[in-house]
């Protein structure tokens, strides 16, 4: 399944068992010798919510929370006949998340997720150094010196704005970013171009997988840095290379995150290939 061409291989662990996760999700998500994904993610049973999901990425880490994927993970459960209801909640390792789906002739177009308080301390990211709010704050990457807003949504984001995204170097700045020194559980980075009050484009550089055409969680937290930069307010369209989400930050601190969810195919793996 894929969110704005976020991509994960989704396993229905209701029915099926998955005895190493992390082993799987590296050769699964291999491109040339396995299905080709930006991870794993795992549909499982839960004693809190309606379902479970683990997140695993293309280098084998888990992840504690993804955006799009959740919103694939929602689908599955309503087109699938396991959870056959508008409303549902889905446990992470990022929290209880509440889904709200749009149904139309059976099937599920759009999935508005509320994604949480955004958390902004240091500790919170986490990242090295006083505990306090990273906005607009200094960072040396290499020779280069850039402002960066760091934000956690249950994972961790570095965000920077950029005037242009489509002239970033994103394998080589994202990277560095996501490997800093600073960041001791390493970092998703992501650079932000300010389009209008209520627009704005992102290139993505996901933690353990690179770059990719979306990440769900990393919309919202740009959305935040973008609040927090006073350069937008209210609701936020953002462009990814993947497709658009409609991103918000309520009064009452709370953070939603809407968008489409679709399957692509499914299929058989043998356990004998890794």
């Amino acid at each position: 399944m894929q969110g704005i061409g976020n991509d994960y291989v989704y396993v229905n662990c209701f029915e099926e068992l998955v005895e190493s996760p992390s082993k799987l999700a590296i050769a699964i998500s291999d491109r040339h010798f396995g299905v080709g994904s930006d991870g794993l993610i795992l549909i499982m049973p839960s004693q809190v919510a309606d379902a479970k999901m683990r997140i695993f990425n293309a280098d084998g880490s888990e992840a504690q929370m993804c955006g799009n994927g959740i919103r694939c993970v929602a689908k599955y459960l309503y087109e699938s006949g396991l959870k056959r209801r508008d409303r549902m909640t889905i446990e992470t390792a990022a929290g209880l998340k509440a889904i709200e789906l749009a149904i139309s002739n059976s099937h599920v177009s759009q999935v508005k997720v509320e994604m949480g308080a955004p958390r902004l301390l240091r500790n919170d990211i986490p990242m090295l150094g006083e505990n306090t709010r990273v906005i607009n704050e200094p960072l040396q990457v290499g020779s280069t010196i850039l402002n960066i807003t760091c934000v956690s949504m249950g994972n961790p984001h570095c965000i920077t704005f950029v005037d242009d995204v489509a002239s970033v170097q994103l394998n080589v700045i994202g990277k560095a970013i996501e490997n800093h020194k600073l960041f001791p559980e390493r970092i998703n980075a992501h650079f932000v171009q300010h389009v209008s009050n209520n627009k704005i484009k992102i290139r993505t550089w996901e933690r353990g997988s690179g770059e990719t055409l979306a990440c769900g969680t990393g919309a919202v937290a740009a959305g935040v840095a973008c609040v927090l930069n006073k350069l937008t307010e209210g609701v936020i369209h953002a462009q990814l290379p993947g497709g658009q989400l409609e991103v918000e930050w309520t009064d009452d601190n709370k953070t939603y995150m809407t968008g489409p969810a679709e399957f692509v195919f499914t299929g058989w793996w043998d356990e004998d290939i890794f």
